[in-house]
């Protein structure tokens, strides 16, 4: 039987849950959930006690713990973070900028980046991703698109792109931080789902390695840790820390989740310790899965054929994107039947494909079980000509700032007289939560129609509630 990795916070409270010692502190559980099935959980559940540290004040376990850390990604100072990768973000915007600077970013950044422009006050200017129409993801962001904008707009005070994508898309970090660097400026990568990067050749190396200066990290995304934890990664001297930490203080808990901080600490011992063989397994799972799709007559999988086009840098094959183009299914019914038929619970749908996410921890059973369902779905499926409309971010026509259009008099109209208005509100799919439309921005026809064409199908569109009547809020603008 294999050892179980145990951190040292893990041990610690462990061994607190177990002493004599009396709680006249938070939380309000007493460490005793009995008769509520939490009793395990509850026994190491605490708040900030003698002998625990404090991670807005790091000096003793989590000060080690994040030292760590740091060294197993390259960085050379790292944070836990412990309200998501969404934390991070945000703090990592702020502390970069000057209230109502201007940030460049890319168009399909996660919405937590529009929130902190919006935080902010802050001007965006967008890089668009180009779109893959052959399977229906965004493209990567190039160097060169990046040189373009900074060299057009002198304001602009920082860089935050994401990569990878939600669908595993990379962009070539290391010639974008190269630009960045040139004009003196931070570059943010939001590599939220790439926490597993750098542990092996078979993945792309990790944006603390490719010249980044924040870089924000979840881990409970595709390594094993708790739902809500993360990590920021910090290199050089263009981005200002102390600032940035300052905001970590703001945005996140002052009342830290230690069950979460454990899970972080314990994931880190488990790569540092045994990452090596969990990573080999974990990719002979992968290529075997790999090799035994190859043989699907219409449903394809996504790989490394990506790579060198639509400013696709490396694909990541932790991500198997299953993609139904040009068949007699849509992406949603095909994830539905793998739910109902198969028990298969995929990680979301698009129009025309289904996305898979997977991990170290994935097992080989698993694997199998995938790949024989959708060997036979294949043989269900027959081909046919789709003219239906993609997922495009369309260039926004910007009439004014996000936290304008969000913070001046609204006022709700349907949907055929809100064209052309300036909109008050987001719309987006979610997943993956990037916005088709930011408040001050002008609804165009292209947009109603799409918003319509997704409900329709049955995807999560996202944004006020009046959506469901297709009434929209605007600028209440004479």
């Amino acid at each position: 039987m294999e050892r179980a990795m145990e951190g040292n916070l893990y041990k610690k409270l462990k061994k607190y849950g177990k002493s004599f010692v009396y709680p006249f502190h938070m939380p309000g559980h007493k460490r005793n959930m009995a008769g509520h099935g939490m009793e395990e959980m509850a026994a190491v559940d605490i708040t900030e006690i003698e002998g625990f540290d404090d991670l807005h004040h790091p000096k003793g376990i989590f000060k080690e713990a994040q030292k760590r850390v740091a060294a197993l990604y390259g960085a050379e100072e790292s944070c836990f973070l412990i309200n998501g990768s969404t934390a991070g973000i945000l703090s990592a915007v702020s502390g970069c900028t000057k209230r109502g600077g201007t940030i460049l970013m890319a168009r399909n950044c996660h919405r937590s980046v529009y929130n902190s422009v919006c935080l902010q006050e802050l001007h965006a200017d967008y890089v668009y991703p180009p779109f893959v129409k052959e399977f229906g993801i965004q493209g990567g962001i190039s160097a060169e698109q990046v040189a373009y904008a900074l060299r057009e707009n002198k304001e602009i005070e920082a860089v935050i792109i994401t990569s990878p994508t939600y669908e595993g898309v990379v962009s070539d970090i290391a010639s974008i931080a190269q630009i960045v660097h040139q004009y003196n400026i931070p570059l943010i990568v939001d590599e939220a789902h790439g926490a597993h990067f750098g542990f092996d050749p078979y993945f792309p190396k990790n944006s603390v390695k490719e010249g980044a200066d924040v870089v924000i990290h979840s881990l409970h995304k595709t390594l094993p840790a708790l739902t809500q934890s993360g990590v920021i990664h910090f290199n050089g001297e263009l981005a200002d820390r102390r600032n940035i930490k300052r905001y970590l203080s703001i945005y996140q808990s002052s009342s830290p989740s230690y069950l979460l901080l454990a899970s972080m600490e314990q994931c880190i011992a488990l790569l540092e310790e045994r990452g090596r063989a969990l990573f080999s397994s974990y990719i002979n799972r992968l290529v075997t899965f790999r090799k035994e799709t190859e043989k699907l007559r219409h449903i394809k999988i996504i790989n490394k054929d990506l790579e060198g086009k639509w400013g696709i840098y490396q694909y990541d094959l932790g991500k198997i994107l299953i993609s139904v183009k040009n068949t007699n299914r849509t992406g949603r019914e095909i994830y539905k039947n793998l739910l109902s038929n198969y028990k298969l619970q995929m990680e979301m749908a698009g129009k025309e494909y289904v996305l898979a996410m997977t991990s170290i921890m994935d097992k080989v059973e698993g694997m199998n079980r995938l790949s024989q369902a959708l060997g036979e779905i294949d043989s269900s499926l027959t081909v046919t000509e789709t003219k239906e409309k993609e997922l495009t971010y369309e260039r926004a026509i910007i009439k004014c700032s996000i936290w304008k259009g969000e913070n001046s008099d609204k006022k709700k109209v349907s949907f055929t007289e809100s064209l052309g208005k300036v909109s008050g509100q987001y719309v987006y799919l979610y997943p993956p939560g990037i916005p088709l439309i930011a408040p001050g921005e002008e609804v165009t026809k292209e947009l109603l129609d799409q918003i319509r064409e997704y409900k329709a199908e049955g995807f999560a569109v996202q944004g006020l509630e009046d959506l469901e009547d297709e009434k929209f809020w605007i600028l209440n603008r004479k």
